[in-house]
């Protein structure tokens, strides 16, 4: 049986079925400004091979954005390749409509690849018109299978730019249908249509502080807005190196959503805490400065070294074990478990789009085959009258609710902690996310501005 859809945040409106999407940047009407050059044409053919690899697999982004090809690009190109591509992944569903549209036949997929990066330019990016389709077409030039289309991407392009705009989003059409379907039938179609939409918007950056007074201390230099305790939305963009005091290091770089599970505890000063699947160690930090002796495990090494450079900036420590949970050999037990477990990542996608297009439904079942194993294998190891806390950044309800219902009826010494208004108010988490059950279901849309998507179950040992 699908679960009630989660109550709408008060007085928010309904998501507009089709809102009108127009470009404000100003245009260049000297095409001698357009960028035309070998460095332009090297970062679009990297934000292709990007976006391609996002859709061939699960992951596939990140293995090309770590490749040495990519790494061989300036730092400049990089990030114009990065924000291409998370552009079109933002806006696949919608591009691929339009061109649609515009063709009597659906061209070839290497003919949409650039039409997509074309458009996305166009309308999204500070990229003069010109620039934009000249170098998409220099593009087509290149290779066999898209010079004779060169003649139709210049006239699309050209047409959509004296249309004047991407005038019409469908929600439906931003993402995989199997996904839309399943959100519509778990959430019902407001909120389906409002979790699509949070798609386009791009992200803010959140970070949680050692302290109140470290987070009010720097509200300004890092044009934040406070939330909760000791979490901020900061408004800046780029290199988050160069932010004030990231070096003194009394902040990092975690999702509002991320933080919400430690946030549910109170002080830990006495306490110990086991966090599973610990790294890049966004969590660790915050049991950490809630008071714990903190035990961090993950099986992934790469993972780890970011978890103890955190670690290091930070000036704080943890044991650090390069181990996986489910044969982690410790007979000790703790006073806090917290297993962020692995999963279809599906409530990421505001970051990580790529997400939405390389997870397959087969993948939901296997993930959660692997979870529920996970949670038998942990359970033992919570101290009696200890807590337990599970959660994913899937939207999925077989990494959520199923899971824990299931749970519960396995290990009747464990039950549902619902989080007081105290608990809500220091962890600025949106009353919307409650459910009737205790456990909290984080849409991106709960939040103005948005946060990732996430399921928490906060459970307690008898």
């Amino acid at each position: 049986m699908s679960p009630r859809p989660p109550a709408r945040p008060q007085g928010k409106r309904p998501a507009p079925k089709a809102p009108v999407q127009k470009t404000s940047r100003p245009k260049s009407a000297d095409p001698s400004v357009a960028l035309e050059n070998d460095i332009g044409i090297s970062a679009r053919i990297a934000a292709i091979n990007l976006i391609e690899a996002a859709l061939a697999k699960r992951g596939g982004f990140d293995e090309v954005s770590a490749g040495n090809e990519f790494n061989k690009l300036s730092e400049s190109e990089r990030g114009f390749a990065r924000a291409l591509s998370l552009l079109v992944l933002r806006r696949i569903g919608q591009l691929d409509h339009i061109i649609s549209k515009k063709t009597q036949k659906m061209p070839p997929e290497a003919v949409r690849s650039l039409l997509r990066i074309g458009m996305a330019q166009i309308f999204f990016m500070q990229v003069p018109d010109f620039a934009a389709v000249s170098t998409t077409v220099k593009l087509a030039e290149r290779d066999n299978k898209t010079r004779p289309f060169k003649g139709l991407i210049n006239a699309i392009l050209r047409g959509l730019i004296r249309e004047g705009g991407l005038r019409e989003v469908n929600p439906k059409k931003l993402m995989p249908d199997w996904l839309w379907q399943r959100w519509l039938q778990t959430y019902g179609e407001d909120n389906a249509s409002d979790l699509a939409l949070t798609l386009t918007e791009e992200p803010a950056t959140d970070l949680v502080f050692k302290t109140a007074a470290d987070r009010d201390a720097l509200l300004s230099d890092l044009e934040g807005e406070a939330i909760g305790e000791v979490n901020l939305r900061s408004a800046l963009r780029g290199d988050l190196r160069h932010w004030a005091d990231y070096e003194a290091g009394r902040w990092w770089v975690q999702d509002i959503a991320a933080a919400t599970p430690v946030n549910l505890l109170g002080d830990l000063a006495g306490k110990t805490a086991l966090d599973v699947c610990a790294a890049p160690g966004g969590k660790t930090l915050q049991l950490i400065h809630k008071g714990a002796e903190v035990v961090a495990i993950d099986r992934s090494k790469g993972r780890l070294k970011r978890l103890e450079d955190n670690l290091k900036r930070l000036n704080v420590t943890a044991e650090v074990h390069n181990a996986d949970a489910a044969t982690f050999d410790d007979p000790r037990t703790f006073d806090v478990v917290l297993v962020d477990a692995p999963c279809s990542a599906t409530g990421t996608y505001r970051r990580q789009p790529d997400v939405l297009w390389g997870t397959k439904p087969a993948d939901i079942a296997k993930l959660a085959d692997v979870q529920h194993r996970l949670l038998d294998t942990l359970a033992p190891k919570v101290k009696s009258g200890g807590d337990f806390i599970y959660c994913t950044c899937s939207l999925e309800r077989e990494e959520g609710e199923t899971q824990i219902l299931a749970f519960l009826r396995r290990n009747k010494d464990f039950s549902l902690v619902k989080p007081d208004g105290a608990t809500l108010e220091r962890g600025g988490i949106p009353e919307a996310s409650v459910s009737s059950e205790g456990w909290l279901r984080l849409l991106p849309h709960h939040r103005k501005g948005g946060q990732d998507g996430f399921f928490i179950a906060h459970m307690r040992k008898s």
